[in-house]
Order: C-alpha cells, then sequence, then structure tokens
C-alpha cells in the first residue's frame, strides 16, 4: 500500500452501503460488460472483471426503482461512437439518461409522479438507437427518445401493467404481464402507438387450480403437468378459482423462437404460444427453496435462476436423441414428451436473515457465463461458470444426460491441438445438445464437459447506519513521503473500517469492540484511539471500551486498563495538538486526562470539578520557544459578546491579566515535555483554562460565561480564532489577537460539533447541526455553503470531518459517506480522473477515436509479420498520453485472450468474433457468428459438390444454434419445426389446439399424422363434418392431374376471399409450396413465408423466396437492414452482403468481411468484384485516417490498388517531409 507519489487531490467520491427495499429490482448488466444498480437514490457503476466500482451517479431524489443499459445493436463508427449510455428510473417517475462516463445527464423524463413498472430500450436499433419504452402506472406505456427527452407516442390499457417483454425473434411483438393474466400486442412500432388494445389471454395461476394440493405429493413433474393442463385461457376465469396473479416474471425465450416463460414462487413455467399451450414445468419440491428471479439465455436453452437463500442455479434443456425426424412415423411412445431443464450447476447460497436478502440477479448478456448477485447489504458477489471435462468412463448417474463440448470455438470448428479458451462464453463450453444422438458419440473428439460456478469478484458496502467518522492527520511536508488519505469509519456493531480515499477501497477491518463506536482519534498516521460504549443500564451506567489501535499490525491494547465497568458513558475523547495527551470526558463525572506515549493517567480530577460540556486542546504550543509565546498575548478570551455583529466589544483588561499571571506562574516548572493547554466549558458556561506539562496539570485561569450564549455544545480553536457553539444553533467567533468576539445566530438549533480545516492559514471551518451542516469561514465570518435535509439533500448527516484542505467527508443516515468539494453539492466524477487500483478493460472509456483504431490494432494483426499488443511502437501519430491509455487497456486483458490474440493460427473470423465479443458489441457479434458459420460450411461444401441429400458429416454434428431461427441450415430448422409440433400435439387439450397441430403437420408435409388428429374431431363438434371431408381430402390428393387444377382454383378463390390460411394449407398438399409462400409475401405475412420456405421447398425455391423477403427488408418503410444481411449471409451471397456493407458505409466491416471471403476463396475473381474490393479497401483506409491511425490506413490504401493510389501517395508524404528537416 505504500505509495511514493502522493495523491493529494482526492477525487469526491461517495462509499455506499446498504441498499432500500425499492432498489430490488434496479440492475442490469449491459454490453458493454458493466453492472449498474440503485442503492438509495445513487446508481452505481461496476466493472464486472476487476470488481471495481466505477462510478457513483448522483441526481435522482428519490430511490431508484430500475436501470437499464442501452443496446449495442448498432455499427459503431466515429459518428456513432462506443458510449456508456444507461436509464435509471426513480420512485417519482422520474427517468434519467446518463452519459456514465462523465456523470453527466442527457436527459431526464418525467410523465407521473408514481415509480416507474418497467422499462427497456428498443432492441432493433437500425431506424433509431435511443428509443427507450416505460411503464409509467398505473396502465401507461409511453415511448421516449432517450436522446432528447421527447415523448414519441402514450397508450393506455385496461389494467394495470406490471412488466413487460419484447419478442427477441421480432420487434413488432410486445407481452405485457398485467395484473390479471397476459396482453399480447403485435403491431408495436416506434412510429405510432398501437392501435388495437392486444390480445388478452388469463392465467389462472398454478396455486388455484384444485391439482395443486396433490402438485406435491405427485414428484414426478410429467404428472404434475397433466393435472395443470390448461392454464392459459380466452375467458376471464371464474371468480373463486382465480386467486390474484402471483406470477413474478414474464419473459420471451431468446433461445428458440416463439416460447416464453412464466416465473411463480414454486415452479417455471414454459409456454409455446403457437398454441399457449404448457410445454414444460420446473417445479421445485415442497422443501426446495422458492425462486426469485430467471434469466433466459440466448446462445444455449439455459436458464438463470435465483432463488430465495441467494443461490443462482443455471439448468439446461436436456436434449431430445429420441425423435427421429423421418415423415410419417409413429414417435416412439415411450420418452418423456416433455421440455425438461437438467440442473447443471448451482453456486452457495447466502445467509439470509432479516436485513441480508438476495435482491436481483443479473447476468453478461455478451458471454453468458456469469452472474452477479446483488444483496441487500450492498454486497455485488460475481459467480463465473467454469467447465471442466470430465473422463468418458465417469459417467455421472444422474438421469441428465451429458453435456459434450462444442465441436468449434469462435464461430470454427478447431482440432484438439489448437488453442481455444472454453471458458470465454455459454456456448464455448456446451455444444449444441438438440442433436445429440447415435451419431456423435462415434465422434471421439466430443468431450464430456461439467459445470461448477466459481467466485470470482465480491464488492461490500458499508454496515448499517450510524457511523463515527474521523480523517487521518493532514498532509504536511514533513510527512508527505509516507502519507496515505485514509479514513476510519467506527460502526454500530463495534468494527473500526479504514477505507483508503484515493482509490475508495477498503483497506482493513478491524473487530475492536464489543458495542456501538462513538468516537475515533488519530494519534498518528498509523495509529488511532477509538471508544465505545454499551447500552446504559437501569442505573443509566455502561461499559466503557477505550482501545488503543496500530494500524500497520492491527494490535489493539485496552488505553484504560481494566476501568470502565458499570461507569457514566464516555462522552467525547480528545488528543493534544503533539499528540501527547488525551483527555477523556463523561456524561456525569469529571474528566480524565492521559499521556498517550505511556498510557498512564496524568489525573483525574476531583469530585467538585465542574463537568465539561465542551473541549478543545489549544493550538500554540511551540516546542522550540515555549516561552516566546505567552499564553497572555496569544490566547486572549472575550467574556462579553455583543448581540449585534456590528459592535465589537474589547475584552475586560482584567481577565487578560489574569490569564497572564497564570501563564508566567506555570512557566516556572518547565519540563521536557512540551507543555499544552486545553480549555474547557462547564455546564454553567464557565470557560476553564488548563495546562498539562509532563505529569503535572494546573488550572490557570476562568472566565466568566457569556450571557447571549445558550449552553455551549463545542469549541473549535485554529491560530487565533476560538470558536463556540450551543445548544440554540449559536456559533460564537473569538478573535484573540485582536481581543473581540462575534455572535452569530444560525437559527438551525444545536450545533453537534465544529470543526477547522487542516492547512496553514486556512481558517475554514465546519459546523454540523441535527438537520444538516454548513461551512463558514472565519476571517469573514461568512457562511461558504449550507446542506440541509429535506431541502436541498434527503438524508440526515450523521457525522463530518475534513479529508483535505478543500475536501470535506460527511456519513448519512442512507449508509453512505460522502466525500465533497466545499459547495457540498453531491456530483458524480468524470471517470478518467479516476484511480483505479486495478486497471479494468472498458474501451467505451476512451475518447471515440481512440476506442476505435484500439479495435483495428487488434483486428488486423499482425503488423509488419508481427503480432504484439505494444500500440506504443506502431505508427500512431496521437499525443503519448492517448497511447498510453491504449496501452493500459491492452495490458488489462486476462492472459488468456492475450495469447489467442497472438496466436498465428487464429483465424481472422475468429478474431473478429472475439474482438466483437470484448467490445460487446451485439450487432457486430451476430454478424460475425453467422459469417463464420456459413463461410466455413459453404466453402468446406465446394470441392464435393454433394447434392441436397448429403449433408456432411460435420454439418450435422455442428449446425448453427436454433436462437438465429430463420437463419439456419433448412434440415435443421425442418427437424426443430417437427420436434416443437411432435410437442405441440403430446400437449393437446382442446379442439383448437388439436386444430392448430393439424395445421401445421399438414404444412409440414406430415400427412398421415394431420389425418389421424382431423378423424378425432367428435360428432358434437360443429367443425365435425369438414375435419372428416379434409381427412379423406388429404388421403386421397396424391392421385390424378385434373384434381390438383381443381384444388389450386378452390385455393386462390379462398386467399382471395380472405382465407389465406386454408388457402395456403390447400397449395401445400399440392406441392406448390412456392406459390403458397408467394401468397404469403403478397399478403404482408412475411414471416410466414420465410418459415414455410425453410421447411416445405428446396434450397433453389427457398432461397428465391428469402430473397424477395430481403428486398422486403431492406426497404425504406420496414427498415431491417441489419437483418437483411444476415439473410443474405445465411444463403451465401457474400458478393451481396459486401455490397450492402458498403452502400450502409460500414466500411470496417466490409473490408473485414471482403479478406475473410478471399481467404476462404468464395468470392468470384472479376473485373466487378475487384472494383467492389478496391472501393471497400479505400474507403476503409480512409476512415482509418480520419481516426488518425496511420498504420492501418497505409495498409489498405496499398491493397486498394489504383483506388488507393492517390491516398497512399497522401499518407506517405508528411514522413518525408519530417525526415527532410
Amino acid at each position: 500500500m505504500q505509495r511514493f507519489t502522493v495523491n493529494i487531490k482526492l477525487p469526491a467520491r461517495t462509499l455506499t452501503g446498504a441498499l432500500s427495499a425499492p432498489n430490488r429490482g434496479a440492475a442490469d448488466w449491459g454490453w458493454q460488460g458493466l453492472i449498474a444498480y440503485g442503492c438509495h437514490s445513487l446508481v452505481l457503476i461496476v466493472d464486472a472483471n476487476t470488481a471495481q466500482t466505477l462510478q457513483v451517479l448522483e441526481r435522482h431524489k428519490a430511490s431508484v426503482v430500475k436501470v437499464k443499459w442501452a443496446k449495442e445493436n448498432y455499427h459503431h463508427n466515429i459518428g456513432s461512437p462506443y458510449s456508456l449510455r444507461l436509464a435509471s428510473a426513480d420512485v417519482t417517475g422520474k427517468i434519467i439518461v446518463w452519459d456514465v462516463a462523465t456523470g453527466t445527464a442527457r436527459c431526464e423524463i418525467q410523465e407521473h409522479a408514481k415509480p416507474i413498472q418497467d422499462m427497456q430500450w428498443l432492441w432493433n436499433q437500425d431506424a433509431s438507437r435511443d428509443l427507450l419504452l416505460a411503464v409509467h402506472p398505473p396502465n401507461y406505456i409511453v415511448l421516449w427518445n432517450a436522446d432528447t427527452g421527447t415523448k414519441l407516442w402514450k397508450k393506455s390499457y385496461a389494467e394495470n401493467i406490471l412488466s413487460f417483454s419484447f419478442d427477441p425473434f421480432d420487434p413488432s411483438h410486445l407481452a405485457l404481464l398485467t395484473s390479471e393474466g397476459i396482453v399480447f400486442i403485435s403491431d408495436f412500432s416506434p412510429s405510432k402507438a398501437p392501435a388495437s388494445s392486444g390480445k388478452k389471454v388469463y392465467i389462472s395461476s398454478p396455486h388455484s387450480s384444485p391439482s395443486h394440493n396433490k402438485l406435491a405429493a405427485a414428484t414426478g413433474a410429467k404428472k404434475a403437468l397433466d393435472k395443470v393442463k390448461i392454464l392459459i385461457s380466452n375467458e376471464k376465469p371464474s371468480a373463486e378459482s382465480v386467486t390474484l396473479n402471483d406470477c413474478l416474471q414474464l419473459s420471451y425465450l431468446p433461445s428458440k423462437r416463439n416460447y416464453m416463460l412464466l416465473l411463480y414462487p414454486r415452479e417455471i413455467l414454459i409456454l409455446d404460444l403457437e398454441v399457449n399451450q404448457t410445454v414444460g414445468v420446473i417445479a421445485i419440491e415442497r422443501t426446495g427453496v422458492p425462486f426469485l428471479q430467471v434469466i433466459p439465455c440466448f446462445q444455449r436453452d439455459g436458464l438463470f435462476c435465483l432463488h430465495e437463500n441467494g443461490c443462482i442455479t443455471l439448468r439446461v434443456r436436456r436434449s431430445n436423441c429420441s425423435i427421429t425426424g423421418t415423415p410419417n412415423e409413429e414417435p416412439d411412445p415411450d420418452p418423456v414428451q416433455e421440455l425438461i431443464y437438467d440442473l447443471r450447476s448451482q453456486c452457495d447460497a447466502i445467509r439470509v436473515t432479516k436485513t441480508v436478502r438476495p435482491f436481483s440477479m443479473v447476468c453478461c448478456p455478451v458471454n453468458e457465463n456469469s452472474a452477479a448477485l446483488i444483496v441487500s447489504d450492498g454486497r455485488v458477489m460475481i459467480w463465473e461458470l467454469k467447465s471442466s471435462i470430465s473422463g468418458r468412463n465417469v459417467r455421472n448417474s444422474s438421469s441428465a444426460s451429458p453435456l459434450y463440448s462444442p465441436v468449434s470455438f469462435c464461430g470454427i470448428p478447431v482440432g484438439a491441438f489448437q488453442n481455444k479458451l472454453p471458458d470465454l462464453s455459454l456456448d464455448n463450453m456446451i455444444g449444441q445438445g438438440t442433436v445429440a444422438g447415435e451419431e456423435q458419440l462415434k465422434n471421439s473428439f466430443l468431450q464430456e464437459v461439467h459445470l461448477k460456478f466459481l467466485l470470482t469478484g465480491l464488492l461490500s458496502g458499508l454496515p448499517l447506519p450510524p457511523f463515527a467518522i474521523r480523517m487521518c492527520p493532514p498532509l504536511t511536508t514533513k510527512n508527505i513521503k509516507q502519507y496515505e488519505p485514509i479514513l476510519a469509519v467506527g460502526t454500530s456493531n463495534g468494527s473500526v473500517l479504514v477505507f483508503h480515499l484515493t482509490s475508495g477501497l477498503l483497506h482493513k477491518e478491524l473487530s475492536i469492540h464489543s458495542c456501538e463506536v462513538k468516537g475515533i482519534e488519530w494519534i498518528s498516521l498509523t495509529g488511532f484511539i477509538s471508544f465505545a460504549t454499551s447500552t446504559p443500564n437501569n442505573l443509566g451506567l455502561v461499559r466503557n471500551e477505550l482501545q488503543l489501535v496500530d494500524l500497520p499490525t492491527g494490535r489493539s491494547i485496552a488505553f484504560r486498563g481494566e476501568r470502565g465497568n458499570d461507569e457514566p458513558a464516555i462522552e467525547m475523547i480528545k488528543v493534544s495538538h503533539l499528540k501527547q495527551y488525551l483527555a477523556v470526558v463523561f456524561k456525569d463525572k469529571p474528566l480524565e486526562i492521559w499521556d498517550v506515549r505511556t498510557c498512564t493517567l496524568l489525573r483525574e480530577m476531583s469530585k467538585n470539578f465542574p463537568t465539561a460540556t465542551a473541549l478543545e486542546w489549544s493550538p500554540s504550543h511551540n516546542l522550540k520557544s515555549l516561552r516566546k509565546k505567552q499564553l497572555a498575548a496569544r490566547e486572549a478570551m472575550a467574556r462579553q459578546t455583543v448581540a449585534s455583529d456590528t459592535e465589537v466589544s474589547s475584552v475586560e483588561s482584567s481577565v487578560i491579566s489574569l490569564l497572564q499571571e497564570a501563564e508566567s506562574k506555570s512557566e516556572l516548572s518547565q519540563n521536557i515535555s512540551a507543555r499544552e493547554h486545553f480549555v474547557f466549558t462547564g455546564a454553567d458556561g464557565q470557560v476553564y483554562h488548563l495546562t498539562v506539562e509532563g505529569n503535572s496539570v494546573k488550572d490557570s485561569a476562568r472566565i466568566p460565561p457569556d450571557g447571549s450564549m445558550g449552553s455551549i455544545t463545542c469549541i473549535a480553536w485554529k491560530g487565533d480564532i476560538l470558536v463556540l457553539g450551543d445548544v440554540d444553533g449559536n456559533l460564537n467567533f473569538w478573535d484573540l489577537k485582536a481581543r473581540v468576539s462575534r455572535g452569530i445566530p444560525t437559527h438551525r438549533s444545536w450545533v453537534k460539533k465544529i470543526r477547522f480545516a487542516p492547512g496553514k492559514g486556512n481558517q475554514k471551518l465546519m459546523a454540523m447541526y441535527n438537520d444538516g451542516a454548513e461551512i463558514w469561514d472565519s476571517k469573514e465570518v461568512q457562511m461558504v455553503s449550507s446542506l440541509r435535509s429535506g431541502r436541498n439533500v434527503n438524508f440526515r448527516i450523521l457525522d463530518v470531518d475534513w479529508c483535505t484542505s478543500d475536501k470535506v467527508v460527511l456519513a448519512s443516515d442512507d449508509g453512505c459517506i460522502r466525500v465533497l468539494d466545499l459547495s457540498m453539492k453531491p456530483s458524480c466524477f468524470r471517470m478518467d480522473e479516476q484511480d483505479l487500483i486495478e486497471p479494468a478493460w472498458c474501451p467505451y472509456l476512451l475518447v471515440p477515436r481512440a476506442s476505435l483504431a484500439l479495435k483495428a490494432f487488434l483486428l488486423h494483426q499482425p503488423w509488419d509479420e508481427k503480432y504484439s499488443l505494444d500500440i506504443i511502437n506502431s505508427d500512431y501519430p496521437e499525443n503519448e498520453n492517448i497511447k498510453n491509455l491504449l496501452q493500459e487497456q491492452l495490458n488489462s486483458l486476462s492472459n488468456d485472450i492475450k495469447k489467442l490474440l497472438l496466436d498465428p493460427d487464429f483465424t481472422l473470423l475468429q478474431r473478429c468474433l472475439l474482438v466483437a465479443r470484448l467490445y460487446g458489441d451485439e450487432s457486430e457479434l451476430h454478424f460475425w457468428t453467422i459469417a463464420a458459420h456459413y463461410l466455413h460450411s459453404l466453402s468446406q461444401e465446394k470441392p464435393a459438390k454433394p447434392t441436397d441429400t448429403g449433408i456432411l458429416q460435420e454439418q450435422l454434428v455442428n449446425p448453427l444454434d436454433i436462437c438465429y431461427d430463420i437463419l439456419c441450415e433448412n434440415y435443421y430448422f425442418q427437424k426443430f419445426q417437427l420436434e416443437r409440433v411432435n410437442l405441440q400435439e403430446v400437449k393437446r387439450s382442446t379442439y383448437d389446439h388439436t386444430r392448430k397441430c393439424a395445421d401445421q403437420l399438414l404444412l409440414l408435409g406430415q400427412t398421415d399424422r394431420a389425418v389421424q388428429l382431423l378423424l378425432e374431431t367428435s360428432s358434437e363438434n360443429a367443425h365435425y363434418y369438414c375435419d372428416s371431408l379434409k381427412a379423406c381430402l388429404v388421403t386421397t390428393v396424391t392421385s390424378s392431374g385434373p384434381s390438383q387444377s381443381t384444388i389450386k382454383l378452390v385455393a386462390t378463390n379462398m386467399i382471395a376471399n380472405g382465407k389465406l390460411a386454408e388457402g395456403v394449407q390447400l397449395l401445400c398438399l399440392i406441392d406448390k409450396a412456392a406459390d403458397a409462400c408467394r401468397y404469403l409475401q403478397t399478403y404482408g405475412e412475411w414471416n410466414r413465408a420465410a418459415w414455410l420456405a425453410k421447411v416445405r421447398l428446396n434450397s433453389e425455391e427457398c432461397a428465391d423466396v428469402l430473397k424477395r423477403w430481403v428486398d422486403h427488408l431492406c426497404s425504406p418503410q420496414v427498415n431491417q437492414k441489419s437483418k437483411a444481411i444476415l439473410v443474405l449471409l445465411s444463403l451465401g451471397c457474400f458478393t451481396k452482403v459486401a455490397e450492402m456493407l458498403h452502400s450502409m458505409r460500414y466500411f470496417d466491416r466490409a473490408a473485414l468481411f471482403i479478406e475473410a471471403c478471399l481467404k476462404y476463396g468464395v468470392l468470384e475473381s472479376n473485373d466487378d468484384t475487384n472494383k467492389l474490393i478496391h472501393a471497400v479497401y479505400a474507403d476503409y483506409a480512409r476512415s482509418l485516417k480520419l481516426l488518425g491511425f496511420k498504420q492501418g490506413a497505409i495498409l489498405f490504401a496499398s491493397k486498394a490498388g489504383e483506388t488507393g493510389k492517390e491516398l497512399l501517395a497522401e499518407l506517405k508524404q508528411p514522413k518525408e517531409e519530417v525526415t527532410q528537416e
């Protein structure tokens, strides 16, 4: 901890403690890699890797209820750089959007004065990056532009809205959780409010159904599920069956389309929204710990669950190996037809008490391999998932199927000996379970993995108030070499916390006392004396503890020896200026004077000695010339204080002569130890002056009370100024040199404490009252600043002290300790002024040009054939300061990641993916994941040219994850849809569901099973005749040609008359699915058309349908170009992708993509493509030049052939000029 460069300028900062009840849901982990959470009215920003508080945002006046990081799902360049944007909402309905790095508010939003129930940034950021949807109680949703604070639209609903969830696959879909059920909105758009009031469904809570009492008995979740068949209905449930909706949370599953989870305290229900039916239940046994919260994962079908005991569990869906997707075959009746989530890992629970409860859990959105738990006492625990590879033969006996490690790393299959980092993210830890089958086990390179949670970070807050705080002695020229700005905080449980104020970190926690610490006094830079008093007994007596503590060793000794039991409470302790003596003041007992160096009692005053109400040691004690400084000349004391400030009374000469006499007498007996004096006031207001020298204590003078002052409560003395404060809030300034006094009524009741600021000639002082504090300038006798509880802040002040000559430290009842400047205005600091103990990787904190240049430096390794992470040596002519910041960022990367970045075998695509993860860039991550997958798989296919059926072995094992939905390979997408329908079929409970299943089966071409379902319709049903005929039609449809033309005619007529779904079914029956897709697209059902094309058409026809969809997505009214690019990637239209990226001015992405395509040889080499390649490279070189990253600009200008010639000459020119000089 010894540092020789002393930071004398302490940053203004806030040390925080326990959270308040409304903060329960206020936590978020952003793509930027930082965790934000609310603590009372503050918002804290924590770096997850190093577990350090980077920023405390202070502007809300009430408790924060929600915080949300902005999404990073857009292309970043110099115009839209990497920046830290955060929205926070409080109990009074105010939303503040922050620029976190500078600590300033971008805008403030206020609609109603009630707590915001929920808010989310829109995830589709093609049109705008600044849209924020908020629920304003009771029943409004409002869309805000969070950059300007303007309201775009507002919509009210019939019931109270509790929370909402966006569909991660479709930006126009949204589900609201209301007090009665769920409202599905399907026409959500940023431009106007939803027109309809949404589709309302009711949830009959699982507890109210009669089956619930048996639910615990039949532990098999399957039996339970059969009982809780219908959960979601369109009719309102009858009054007696419905209890208040106790659903805690609703969210869409981001890992597969159209699934939703509902969280109840004792179960999680997985719903299939195509049929509104429960298809999975995770129930807790009777003895288990209830759920509090669940976060579904995107990369794998897994759930992070938080339980009431603070335990975080990870559950991953068990793979269905049994269902084979062969057409028209009865599924095996044996397997449990249900989504089953197996418990894969769990972390340790915390000790839950009345005040310590888990508040919320957040999960890293980029890698999904770590979760942070926020506890009500202010702790943040960061748990990381670690995977370990287990041997083949050590199969665990549990029913859960094994998890296997994935084939690929960073998007590309890797061999056994290549460098990889399995713990990088969830999808690099565990492979896709859904394809597990016999063919997988033959491949020996699949290794079984086990997951476990590891605590990698812990931040703890301050304990509960009250606090006693004391700053260590001030910085002087003599102690500058060993000075540390440390603050001692005494707590109510008897421990003393020592904080290092440059970093704001806890340096030591010392358990010294057994009861509440009431005061601390430092006796050197490394030692202090603290006192604590127990609660009084019926006689009003207590146990006093007075301890002398040595900080480096932590050794503490009882200062008063055996004394301290059953005596009046200690009121205060004061150490003399030369740290030689200690005065101990008791409540109803005369004071004691101790020698600090020998721990001996010098004098216990006699019984008739007056009780002190306030006491202060004199600052004048010059060791060298004790003689010269006569007390008389230095310390004249005024007795009468005039009521008005203007008149100044001269002090009676008799008082002065009294003092002089006392001084000259005491001077006779000189001793080696320097003499020190102190003054104190008795209950009668009389001022006593005493001298302590060696081991003698002499009473030297008394000054009669001042009539205008009430009972004196505190005294402060510095130089020639002595200040007294009383119970009525009067301050009395005595100038001892000029022998004048001035009384100032502050009208702020009892003056609890007065302290002078450190520093020679600094005459500022701080006064603390019941309702706040004030800073005064005692030279001018005027107030500098004031802080009043309830008026400009909403906390009460418990204790104050000076940190440095221009910073004060306040302890408040919201459990925080704030370091503030003289204005005492709570403020945020700039993050770049922070002194971090450990550098944190966060490129968002750099200036925009620097963060983008750093990205280019990482992406285009090797430079000059050399892999290196030393940016200092590269040709980047920024000022040294910025270079050093960049180097610091590079150094803060973990060794594993450095190793990957420096590995020559680490391909360009993998590098792009890794950098996208490091930057938390959502749009890059998706783009490069899909690009890597298809570039790799399509370039593998080229030489063999297999037919559609001969799918490669590798692709079978390693398809694109189903979370990318429409972008997956067709065969895998079909397989997934078949499994889904099988599940829906098993879960059927009403005729409606059966009909929906039959329709899906017809579209999927599973005709035999569709017929079976159609024939199940009972004869009482109105649709009986229709369904029977349909069954006949389906079985006979394979016959002659004329029937086909008739059916086609009927289908087109149906479609023309508004029966789109029925017409499409008929067309699918006669294998005219391509026409069906065209009709669907004509009627605007683009998603349905893409789905049908994926499951029914061959690859050429499917590509046609999807290309039409791409054109639609690119049209200005839809404006979803990023989605269009991903669709083109999945079709293998790489040249088109490069053109689109270039036309959208995504120069960096286009250049990297072309490089990757050239490496894989998938771009045909002709004039047009060469022209495109050169244009992209030249534009990218220009953008690098704009960043000031010359080395990169020259590299790409030289690759751009003719197009880059001029630019290259321009870039190389200034260099030569410099050399000529």
